[in-house]
């Protein structure tokens, strides 16, 4: 059976890994939004930007220069087909209710990194996307879900503390707080992610027959 993931916990170590990479990775949102006008080279640093949960996954220091790496641009043709797959159907599962396009969203939330770190190829990285998220797609979204509520508290609080009696250098510090925490929002997504994938892939994280269908 597929690995149960643990709400709290999954964000705390998704924190933690956010935390070791944060200026990394603000580097590498930096050159991607950079040179994101550059045909060709724009299509590799997307994909490269989309498995960077799998770098993190790894236990290192993204080094954010990995965006230019010319693997990522090799298998540019089965990437598109992999997300007209992916967005076409998450969309034709929003016009039957919304909630089919949502299951579907969180069926492959890992296809795209395994497109990537595993060389699957599309069709292979949806269904294994589909069958390790199997039993853990509710865990998922309630681990994004509490991890923007935590946020949205968090710089309310700071918003709150620091606007008590509209001292100006205080609310100065606070807004910069609070920007630095928004700025972190990127960053602790990624690595929750990144603890998502990990966990998901594991060596003995899943195993029930290919035949079985998927559940939320």
């Amino acid at each position: 059976m597929a690995k149960k993931l643990e709400v709290i916990p999954t964000i705390q170590e998704g924190i933690s890994v956010a935390l070791v990479n944060y200026l990394s990775i603000l580097a590498a949102v930096v050159l991607y939004v950079l040179t994101i006008w550059i045909p060709y080279l724009n299509v590799g640093t997307t994909i490269a930007m989309a498995s960077l949960p799998a770098e993190m996954a790894k236990g290192n220091v993204v080094n954010p220069l990995f965006i230019f790496d010319g693997k990522y641009r090799r298998n540019m043709g089965e990437f598109f087909i992999l997300m007209a797959l992916m967005y076409g159907a998450v969309s034709v599962g929003f016009m039957f209710g919304i909630i089919p396009g949502i299951v579907l969203g969180y069926a492959w939330y890992i296809a795209i990194i395994l497109f990537v770190d595993k060389d699957r190829n599309a069709l292979e990285a949806l269904r294994e996307s589909n069958q390790l998220t199997y039993g853990n797609k509710m865990r998922i979204f309630c681990i994004e879900l509490v991890l923007g509520l935590a946020i949205v508290i968090a710089c309310g609080i700071i918003t709150g503390i620091f606007s008590i009696g509209h001292v100006g250098w205080l609310e100065g510090i606070g807004m910069f707080l609070t920007v630095v925490l928004v700025v972190f929002v990127v960053p602790a997504m990624l690595g929750v992610q990144a603890v998502i994938y990990k966990a998901l892939t594991a060596p003995g994280a899943f195993s029930r027959q290919s035949g079985e269908a998927a559940s939320a």
